[in-house]
Protein backbone atom coordinates (compact mmCIF):
# COMPACT_ATOMS: atom_id res chain seq x y z
CA UNK A 1 0.00 0.00 0.00
CA UNK A 2 2.88 2.39 0.69
CA UNK A 3 4.06 2.06 -2.92
CA UNK A 4 0.55 2.73 -4.21
CA UNK A 5 0.49 5.80 -1.96
CA UNK A 6 3.85 6.87 -3.45
CA UNK A 7 2.35 6.47 -6.94
CA UNK A 8 -0.65 8.66 -6.04
CA UNK A 9 1.50 11.31 -4.39
CA UNK A 10 3.86 11.25 -7.39
CA UNK A 11 1.00 11.91 -9.81
CA UNK A 12 -0.16 14.82 -7.65
CA UNK A 13 3.39 16.20 -7.51
CA UNK A 14 3.57 15.79 -11.28
CA UNK A 15 0.58 18.11 -11.57
CA UNK A 16 2.68 20.92 -10.10
CA UNK A 17 5.58 20.14 -12.41
CA UNK A 18 3.22 20.07 -15.39
CA UNK A 19 2.36 23.72 -14.80
CA UNK A 20 6.06 24.60 -14.89
CA UNK A 21 6.62 22.45 -17.95
CA UNK A 22 3.69 23.62 -20.07
CA UNK A 23 5.09 27.10 -20.63
CA UNK A 24 8.53 25.60 -21.24
CA UNK A 25 7.06 23.15 -23.77
CA UNK A 26 5.50 26.05 -25.65
CA UNK A 27 8.63 28.23 -25.72
CA UNK A 28 11.40 25.64 -25.94
CA UNK A 29 9.59 22.73 -27.55
CA UNK A 30 7.56 24.67 -30.12
CA UNK A 31 9.27 28.05 -30.63
CA UNK A 32 12.83 26.78 -29.91
CA UNK A 33 13.41 29.71 -27.54
CA UNK A 34 15.60 28.86 -24.55
CA UNK A 35 14.22 30.86 -21.60
CA UNK A 36 16.62 30.46 -18.70
CA UNK A 37 14.56 32.94 -16.65
CA UNK A 38 11.55 30.57 -16.66
CA UNK A 39 11.90 29.57 -13.01
CA UNK A 40 12.68 33.11 -11.86
CA UNK A 41 9.45 34.32 -13.46
CA UNK A 42 7.53 31.75 -11.37
CA UNK A 43 9.17 33.05 -8.19
CA UNK A 44 8.69 36.71 -9.18
CA UNK A 45 4.99 36.14 -9.78
CA UNK A 46 4.73 34.18 -6.52
CA UNK A 47 6.26 37.02 -4.52
CA UNK A 48 4.04 39.60 -6.23
CA UNK A 49 1.00 37.45 -5.40
CA UNK A 50 2.06 37.13 -1.75
CA UNK A 51 2.54 40.90 -1.54
CA UNK A 52 -0.91 41.51 -3.04
CA UNK A 53 -2.50 39.10 -0.57
CA UNK A 54 -0.71 40.73 2.36
CA UNK A 55 -1.45 44.31 1.31
CA UNK A 56 -5.12 43.90 0.40
CA UNK A 57 -6.17 40.79 2.34
CA UNK A 58 -6.92 38.81 -0.83
CA UNK A 59 -7.63 35.09 -0.97
CA UNK A 60 -5.52 32.81 -3.18
CA UNK A 61 -8.00 32.57 -6.04
CA UNK A 62 -8.54 36.33 -6.05
CA UNK A 63 -4.77 36.68 -6.24
CA UNK A 64 -4.81 34.30 -9.22
CA UNK A 65 -7.40 36.45 -11.01
CA UNK A 66 -5.08 39.45 -10.59
CA UNK A 67 -1.84 37.60 -11.27
CA UNK A 68 -2.64 35.77 -14.51
CA UNK A 69 -3.37 38.95 -16.55
CA UNK A 70 -0.20 40.48 -15.11
CA UNK A 71 1.74 37.37 -16.17
CA UNK A 72 0.24 37.57 -19.68
CA UNK A 73 1.35 41.20 -19.99
CA UNK A 74 4.79 40.35 -18.62
CA UNK A 75 5.24 37.56 -21.19
CA UNK A 76 4.14 39.80 -24.06
CA UNK A 77 6.57 42.52 -22.90
CA UNK A 78 9.39 39.97 -22.52
CA UNK A 79 9.00 38.81 -26.11
CA UNK A 80 8.54 42.30 -27.56
CA UNK A 81 11.33 43.99 -25.63
CA UNK A 82 13.93 41.22 -25.40
CA UNK A 83 13.35 37.94 -27.22
CA UNK A 84 12.19 39.31 -30.58
CA UNK A 85 15.58 40.98 -30.85
CA UNK A 86 17.50 37.73 -30.44
CA UNK A 87 15.17 34.98 -31.73
CA UNK A 88 16.44 33.02 -34.73
CA UNK A 89 17.74 29.65 -35.86
CA UNK A 90 20.58 29.85 -33.33
CA UNK A 91 19.24 29.35 -29.76
CA UNK A 92 22.41 30.77 -28.16
CA UNK A 93 21.41 34.49 -28.29
CA UNK A 94 18.09 33.82 -26.52
CA UNK A 95 19.89 31.68 -23.95
CA UNK A 96 22.39 34.45 -23.21
CA UNK A 97 19.69 37.14 -23.09
CA UNK A 98 17.44 35.20 -20.71
CA UNK A 99 20.42 34.20 -18.56
CA UNK A 100 21.13 37.89 -18.07
CA UNK A 101 17.44 38.47 -17.36
CA UNK A 102 17.52 35.65 -14.79
CA UNK A 103 20.40 37.28 -12.91
CA UNK A 104 18.67 40.66 -13.03
CA UNK A 105 15.38 39.22 -11.73
CA UNK A 106 17.12 37.41 -8.87
CA UNK A 107 18.88 40.57 -7.74
CA UNK A 108 15.69 42.64 -8.14
CA UNK A 109 13.76 40.17 -5.97
CA UNK A 110 16.48 40.18 -3.34
CA UNK A 111 16.41 43.97 -3.28
CA UNK A 112 12.62 44.17 -2.90
CA UNK A 113 11.76 41.09 -0.81
CA UNK A 114 15.15 40.13 0.76
CA UNK A 115 16.29 36.51 0.94
CA UNK A 116 13.60 35.44 3.40
CA UNK A 117 11.22 32.70 2.36
CA UNK A 118 7.47 33.28 2.56
CA UNK A 119 4.22 31.64 1.48
CA UNK A 120 0.72 32.58 0.38
CA UNK A 121 -1.94 32.09 3.06
CA UNK A 122 -4.64 29.80 1.73
CA UNK A 123 -7.24 29.94 4.47
CA UNK A 124 -6.70 26.28 5.30
CA UNK A 125 -7.08 24.85 1.79
CA UNK A 126 -3.38 23.98 1.72
CA UNK A 127 -3.76 21.54 4.65
CA UNK A 128 -7.10 19.90 3.87
CA UNK A 129 -7.11 16.28 2.77
CA UNK A 130 -9.47 13.41 2.04
CA UNK A 131 -8.91 9.91 3.43
CA UNK A 132 -9.48 7.10 0.92
CA UNK A 133 -8.78 3.79 2.58
CA UNK A 134 -5.45 4.28 4.29
CA UNK A 135 -4.30 7.00 1.87
CA UNK A 136 -4.62 10.72 2.52
CA UNK A 137 -5.03 12.83 -0.60
CA UNK A 138 -4.51 16.57 -0.25
CA UNK A 139 -7.24 18.84 -1.63
CA UNK A 140 -4.78 21.42 -2.96
CA UNK A 141 -2.66 18.89 -4.95
CA UNK A 142 -5.86 17.56 -6.55
CA UNK A 143 -6.85 21.11 -7.57
CA UNK A 144 -3.35 21.64 -8.95
CA UNK A 145 -3.56 18.42 -10.99
CA UNK A 146 -6.98 19.32 -12.38
CA UNK A 147 -5.76 22.81 -13.29
CA UNK A 148 -2.68 21.38 -15.00
CA UNK A 149 -4.81 18.94 -17.00
CA UNK A 150 -7.21 21.69 -18.07
CA UNK A 151 -4.38 24.04 -19.06
CA UNK A 152 -2.65 21.32 -21.06
CA UNK A 153 -5.86 20.44 -22.86
CA UNK A 154 -6.51 24.12 -23.60
CA UNK A 155 -3.04 24.77 -25.01
CA UNK A 156 -3.18 21.59 -27.09
CA UNK A 157 -6.51 22.61 -28.60
CA UNK A 158 -5.23 26.12 -29.33
CA UNK A 159 -2.13 24.77 -31.08
CA UNK A 160 -4.00 22.19 -33.16
CA UNK A 161 -7.34 23.80 -33.96
CA UNK A 162 -6.99 27.58 -33.91
CA UNK A 163 -5.71 29.96 -36.54
CA UNK A 164 -3.20 31.27 -34.01
CA UNK A 165 -1.89 27.75 -33.37
CA UNK A 166 -1.42 27.09 -37.08
CA UNK A 167 0.37 30.43 -37.46
CA UNK A 168 2.66 29.63 -34.52
CA UNK A 169 3.56 26.20 -35.87
CA UNK A 170 4.19 27.66 -39.32
CA UNK A 171 6.43 30.42 -37.92
CA UNK A 172 8.33 27.87 -35.82
CA UNK A 173 8.90 25.62 -38.85
CA UNK A 174 10.04 28.35 -41.26
CA UNK A 175 9.91 32.03 -40.34
CA UNK A 176 10.51 33.32 -43.86
CA UNK A 177 7.91 31.05 -45.47
CA UNK A 178 5.39 31.99 -42.78
CA UNK A 179 6.02 35.70 -43.36
CA UNK A 180 5.42 35.23 -47.09
CA UNK A 181 1.92 33.89 -46.32
CA UNK A 182 1.02 37.02 -44.36
CA UNK A 183 1.90 35.82 -40.85
CA UNK A 184 3.70 38.29 -38.58
CA UNK A 185 6.11 35.98 -36.70
CA UNK A 186 7.02 38.60 -34.10
CA UNK A 187 3.40 39.20 -33.13
CA UNK A 188 2.67 35.47 -33.06
CA UNK A 189 5.71 34.82 -30.88
CA UNK A 190 4.72 37.66 -28.53
CA UNK A 191 1.25 36.15 -28.08
CA UNK A 192 2.73 32.67 -27.53
CA UNK A 193 5.17 33.93 -24.90
CA UNK A 194 2.32 35.80 -23.21
CA UNK A 195 0.43 32.48 -22.96
CA UNK A 196 3.52 30.64 -21.71
CA UNK A 197 4.18 33.16 -18.94
CA UNK A 198 0.45 33.52 -18.24
CA UNK A 199 0.40 29.82 -17.34
CA UNK A 200 3.14 30.56 -14.82
CA UNK A 201 0.66 32.87 -13.10
CA UNK A 202 -1.34 29.77 -12.14
CA UNK A 203 1.83 27.90 -11.17
CA UNK A 204 3.02 30.81 -9.01
CA UNK A 205 -0.14 30.81 -6.88
CA UNK A 206 -0.14 27.05 -6.41
CA UNK A 207 3.59 26.95 -5.68
CA UNK A 208 3.35 29.62 -2.99
CA UNK A 209 0.38 27.78 -1.46
CA UNK A 210 2.15 24.40 -1.42
CA UNK A 211 5.43 25.63 0.06
CA UNK A 212 7.52 28.68 0.84
CA UNK A 213 9.28 30.63 -1.91
CA UNK A 214 12.45 32.74 -1.89
CA UNK A 215 14.25 34.74 -4.60
CA UNK A 216 16.88 32.03 -5.10
CA UNK A 217 14.36 29.22 -5.75
CA UNK A 218 13.93 29.78 -9.49
CA UNK A 219 16.66 27.36 -10.54
CA UNK A 220 14.76 24.34 -9.18
CA UNK A 221 11.59 25.22 -11.12
CA UNK A 222 13.65 25.70 -14.29
CA UNK A 223 15.32 22.30 -13.91
CA UNK A 224 12.05 20.45 -13.26
CA UNK A 225 10.36 22.12 -16.24
CA UNK A 226 13.31 21.37 -18.53
CA UNK A 227 13.54 17.74 -17.43
CA UNK A 228 9.79 17.18 -17.88
CA UNK A 229 9.88 18.60 -21.42
CA UNK A 230 12.89 16.49 -22.41
CA UNK A 231 11.44 13.31 -20.88
CA UNK A 232 8.12 13.83 -22.64
CA UNK A 233 9.53 14.98 -25.95
CA UNK A 234 10.01 18.44 -27.44
CA UNK A 235 7.07 19.88 -29.32
CA UNK A 236 4.41 17.88 -27.47
CA UNK A 237 2.42 19.57 -24.70
CA UNK A 238 0.90 16.23 -23.64
CA UNK A 239 4.42 14.80 -23.74
CA UNK A 240 5.47 17.49 -21.25
CA UNK A 241 2.47 16.55 -19.09
CA UNK A 242 3.40 12.84 -19.09
CA UNK A 243 7.05 13.77 -18.53
CA UNK A 244 5.96 15.71 -15.44
CA UNK A 245 4.08 12.65 -14.19
CA UNK A 246 7.15 10.46 -14.72
CA UNK A 247 9.32 12.96 -12.87
CA UNK A 248 6.87 13.31 -9.97
CA UNK A 249 6.33 9.56 -9.58
CA UNK A 250 10.05 8.86 -9.73
CA UNK A 251 10.76 11.44 -7.05
CA UNK A 252 7.93 10.18 -4.81
CA UNK A 253 9.19 6.59 -5.04
CA UNK A 254 12.76 7.79 -4.46
CA UNK A 255 11.67 9.61 -1.30
CA UNK A 256 10.10 6.37 -0.02
CA UNK A 257 13.33 4.49 -0.63
CA UNK A 258 15.39 7.15 1.12
CA UNK A 259 14.49 10.77 2.03
CA UNK A 260 17.65 12.01 0.35
CA UNK A 261 17.19 10.01 -2.84
CA UNK A 262 13.98 11.55 -4.23
CA UNK A 263 15.38 14.50 -6.18
CA UNK A 264 18.36 12.46 -7.37
CA UNK A 265 16.05 9.70 -8.63
CA UNK A 266 14.27 12.23 -10.86
CA UNK A 267 17.58 13.45 -12.28
CA UNK A 268 18.69 9.87 -12.95
CA UNK A 269 15.52 9.07 -14.89
CA UNK A 270 16.05 12.24 -16.92
CA UNK A 271 19.61 11.14 -17.76
CA UNK A 272 18.45 7.62 -18.67
CA UNK A 273 15.79 8.95 -21.05
CA UNK A 274 18.27 11.42 -22.53
CA UNK A 275 20.81 8.62 -23.12
CA UNK A 276 18.42 5.99 -24.48
CA UNK A 277 15.76 8.09 -26.24
CA UNK A 278 17.03 11.66 -26.79
CA UNK A 279 13.85 12.68 -28.62
CA UNK A 280 11.81 11.90 -25.49
CA UNK A 281 9.04 9.40 -24.83
CA UNK A 282 6.60 11.07 -27.24
CA UNK A 283 9.07 12.80 -29.54
CA UNK A 284 9.28 11.93 -33.21
CA UNK A 285 12.06 9.55 -34.26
Amino acid sequence: MQWFDALVQGVLLGGMYAQYALGMALMFGVMRIVNVSHGDLVILLSLIGISLATAFGLGPFTVMVALVPLALALGWLLQKAVLNRVVGDDPLPSLIATFGLSLALQNLMLQIWSANSRSLPGGGIESRSVEIGSIYIGLLPVIVLLAATGLTLGVDLVLKRSRFGRALRAASADVEAAAMTGINPRSVYAAATAIAVGILGFAAVFQSLRSTVAPADGAAQLIYAFEAVIIGGMGSVWGAFIGSMVLGITQAIGFRIDPGFGILAGHLVFLIVLATRPQGLFGKD
